[in-house]
């Protein structure tokens, strides 16, 4: 069934329409409305970046502060003398500031006190024939009284005035100002009550109705005639002068402080300059003469300590640079020696090596004494031969001549090729070689090199490992490879494995080597794993035996962090 089709509808301009897309749900513009829970889910993501971003810069902050208070003397002195001068100053300030408040409130109060017991005698004078039966007789002696008591003035400054008359059936105040009486203390009034004269600092309202610190002295008014009634008078003293003249007391305290704080800080951080300035140009040289500068020297300026350390350091460099240049030139005397007597050699140690095959190959027809003379002959012309290969090859080391080849290498058929040539030497050990290797390992090495490596730890384990099984792993990562060779032997001790590298150095001179070896062969190990830019490390315990390690880089010139393989074995029972 097919549908009729016809042109395109035309809008009114007669353009052809397009095709009709409904407008997007949504509010105003047709925009989609996020709902609330999304708005809320952008807004916790959104703080939960803001706490992120604030703590990372909180903790670099820190980190920067605690490595710049570990690495500055000058700043640790600087911050420690700030603050106990701050300490000290603010002591000082709070101390001198006491003394100066209580000076200035201690004669205010005086004058306060004063006045308030004459303002006492004028009122009793005033009261004392008042009408008690009259209301307003009491109402206009008290404003009279108030009035004129407000009139008089006196030493405390300002002040106003409340009296109040007291009865068995009413109270009738009169005050120079009418918020005053509410803002009397009770405890107040109530020992004022008991017949004495006292005292209270209040916040009392002023003219404006702002509450300011009030000095509030009370006290009773004796009269004459009538029982049971009592007149109380109180005198309000502002402190607002006072106020005033504390505050720019504090303020000039608290800018004395500062200025005091920064300056001995600052004296502190000078004086500590004149002596960090130099310990850093000498700790500056010493670095330079510690990397080969042998010709770094400090300037000496004064006679003073100071100078006598640039001095001494002096000294020292040129006793340093003595011996150091003695020991250069009888290291390279040495390594001239050891190369030099190694190639006179060669040419000997050929001519006997080829008179010591001739009557080797002859033996047959000799005495049997002279047979066996032949056979050793032979073995130890072989193991000089052997000998003065490694002294060649550990004065190239020497000399710095030893150069890399390396190119891509699998390590499981040099592990395989090692195994196989070590067999007859570990039967004759009565050992057993266990090798776990993976299918493939390629790696950037120097085949010759890392092999050589192998037959002497290899070597050195089957001398060692006192007849029972020696085990090779081989296994690597991306960036490493690494081969163990555990034996289960004598062991070493933690003084032994720090000399296990060295040249010549046995654990018990006394034992006798029956591989044959020169001595050298861990040391070349050594340097051989260095100049692929990897690790050889040993780990051992006494009746536990030993194991070596050899990482590699998979790529040459790659940086090793770590090792495919534990330097420590997982089992360190006894074998059984």
């Amino acid at each position: 069934m097919s549908t009729a089709t016809g042109p395109p509808p035309v809008d009114q301009a007669g353009a052809p329409e397009g095709p009709r897309v409904p407008p997007p749900a949504g509010g105003a513009g047709g925009w989609p409305r996020r709902s609330r829970s999304q708005l809320q889910a952008a807004l916790r993501r959104r703080l939960r970046r803001s706490r992120r971003r604030a703590l990372v810069l909180t903790a670099r902050t820190v980190r920067r502060g605690l490595h710049a208070w570990r690495s500055s003397l000058q700043l640790r002195v600087g911050a420690i003398t700030m603050l106990v001068a701050g300490v000290m100053v603010v002591i000082v300030s709070l101390v001198l500031f006491r003394q100066i408040s209580d000076q200035l409130l201690g004669a205010k109060m005086r004058a306060a006190v004063d006045q308030s017991l004459a303002g006492v005698q004028y009122a009793q004078s005033e009261v004392s024939g008042i009408a008690t039966s009259d209301s307003a007789s009491i109402r206009s002696t008290l404003s009279r009284t108030v009035q004129n008591l407000q009139s008089r003035g006196g030493a405390a400054g300002d002040f106003d005035v409340v009296m109040v008359y007291l009865s068995s059936d009413a109270e009738r105040p009169a005050a120079s100002r009418r918020d005053i009486y509410p803002s009397i203390p009770a405890d107040l009034r109530d020992e004022v009550a008991e017949g004495a004269q006292a005292y209270r600092y209040a916040l009392v309202p002023d003219p404006t109705g702002e509450p300011v610190p009030t000095l509030l002295v009370g006290a009773p008014v004796p009269t004459e005639g009538q029982s049971g009634d009592r007149v109380e008078v109180y005198f309000a003293f502002p402190l607002e002068q006072e106020q005033q003249s504390l505050e720019g007391i504090r303020s000039t305290v608290l800018i004395t402080c500062a200025v005091l704080t920064l300056l001995i800080a600052g004296i502190g951080v000078l004086v500590t300059r004149l002596v960090v300035d130099p310990v850093r140009r000498a700790a500056g040289s010493a670095q330079r003469l510690a990397e080969g500068h042998l010709e770094e020297r400090l300037v000496v300026r004064g006679e003073d300590d100071l100078a006598r350390l640039a001095t001494s350091f002096n000294a020292m460099a040129n006793s340093l640079q003595k011996q150091i240049t003695q020991l250069e030139g009888l290291s390279h005397l040495q390594q001239r020696f050891t190369s030099d007597v190694s190639h006179e050699l060669r040419t000997p140690l050929t001519t006997v090596q080829m008179a010591a095959a001739v009557l080797h190959e002859a033996r047959g027809d000799f005495d049997p004494a002279v047979a066996r003379s032949a056979e050793l002959l032979r073995a130890e012309l072989d193991r000089f031969e052997g000998l003065l290969s490694d002294l060649l090859e550990i004065s190239r080391y020497d000399a710095g001549a030893a150069t890399l080849e390396p190119e891509p290498r699998d390590l499981v058929p040099v592990v395989e090729r090692v195994v196989e040539g070590m067999t007859v030497l570990a039967q004759r050990h009565g050992c057993e070689l266990e090798v776990t290797v993976p299918p493939s390992v390629i790696a950037e090495v120097d085949g010759r090199r890392v092999e050589r490596v192998l037959r002497n730890l290899v070597g050195n384990a089957i001398e060692h490992g006192a007849g029972k099984p020696v085990e090779i792993t081989l296994a690597a990562s991306s960036t490493a490879a690494a081969i163990t060779v555990r034996d289960h032997g004598i062991g070493l001790t933690n003084a032994d494995a720090q000399h296990v590298f060295d040249r010549f150095w046995r654990a018990d001179p006394a034992r006798v080597r029956s591989v044959g070896g020169s001595g050298l062969g861990l040391s070349i190990s050594l340097e051989d794993a260095r100049l692929h830019g990897g690790w050889l490390q040993v780990w051992g315990l006494p009746g536990q035996g030993a194991q070596f390690r050899l990482t590699l880089p998979m790529t040459a010139g790659g940086e090793l962090t770590s090792s495919p393989l534990p330097l420590r074995p997982p089992f360190l029972g006894p074998r059984r």
